[in-house]
């Protein structure tokens, strides 16, 4: 995980232009052909979900996915002024380097951040050096090492193979939810239609639907009933304050994930401090 790029990368910087053609035509074909090949050094990184909840003849299912190392094309795109407004940049990256046959849209979210994480670790290296504040507002720098974090803890008997789907009972209205964990296309149709409640709620309230629009995509049905009204009137009207937090530290303990819990000791105070490692400028723009 410790190479470096490869210094004799032929290519050279592309334009503008250039970079904006090369992004809509793959962003045009999201599943990468099979007999694409690859010049440049690749690693294979274990999925935390192990692929177990993919749907069977997925290229996911398999439980991990080949990247390659970051070249000078990559930073074209780690550069581009118009992805890092949009927040796409990331994505866009990450597309890029997989080599792997799959549909980006499929994959979960804890799972994308372990291609994350091990691509930044490929291209730059594995220390990090990151700013963090302490519980009691006192900040310090820490360079941290990336190879440190694993993946989460889970119990595999709580997971059916190639199936996205849970169920959970709450415990103050006795009520039963069956959900799913969010995936990158997930993930994107929230945020739409976030940006689109925003506009015309925040006339009238000015409250953010963030919470609810995330609820009503991870319930599949309540008490058996899988109708998306009747689940969206469900979480507007219905779900009490203690089942829905509840629900999402279960939600949470479950998820298969990269566990980015960081230790470490305060200068001042020579207390341990236990953070989740937040990921800055600096995570892919180690020179900014």
């Amino acid at each position: 995980m410790s190479k470096e790029v490869n210094p004799d990368y032929p290519g050279g910087r592309l334009s503008d232009e250039e970079l904006k053609s090369q992004i809509i035509q793959e962003a045009a074909a999201p599943i990468k052909s099979a007999t694409q090949a690859s010049k440049f050094p690749t690693e294979i990184i274990d999925l935390p979900s192990g692929g177990i909840l993919y749907p069977e003849g997925s290229p996911l299912s398999e439980g991990k996915v080949e990247i390659k190392y970051m070249t000078a094309k990559e930073e074209d795109i780690l550069t581009s002024q118009n992805l890092i407004k949009n927040g796409t940049v990331i994505d866009v990256l990450l597309r890029n380097l997989i080599v792997s046959p799959i549909n980006y849209n499929d994959l979960l979210v804890g799972d994308k951040n372990a291609i994350m994480i091990a691509a930044r670790v490929l291209a730059y290296g594995k220390q990090y050096e990151v700013e963090l504040t302490s519980p009691t507002g006192e900040k310090q720098k820490e360079v941290v090492d990336l190879t440190q974090f694993e993946a989460k803890e889970i119990d595999p008997n709580i997971f059916t193979s190639g199936e996205n789907k849970f169920e959970f009972k709450l415990p103050a209205s006795k009520r039963t939810i069956e959900f799913r964990l969010l995936t990158h296309g997930d993930e994107g149709k929230i945020q739409s239609e976030i940006k689109a409640n925003k506009k015309s709620r925040n006339r009238i309230n000015g409250v953010s639907p963030e919470l609810s629009t995330r609820l009503k995509y991870m319930i599949v049905s309540v008490d058996g009933e899988y109708d998306r009204m009747a689940i969206s009137k469900f979480v507007e009207n219905e779900f009490l304050s203690r089942d829905s937090l509840a629900f999402r530290e279960y939600m949470n303990k479950i998820s298969p994930d990269i566990d980015l819990t960081y230790n470490y000791y305060g200068e001042t105070d020579g207390q341990e401090h236990e953070i989740t490692l937040p990921m800055t400028v600096q995570f892919f723009w180690p020179r900014v």
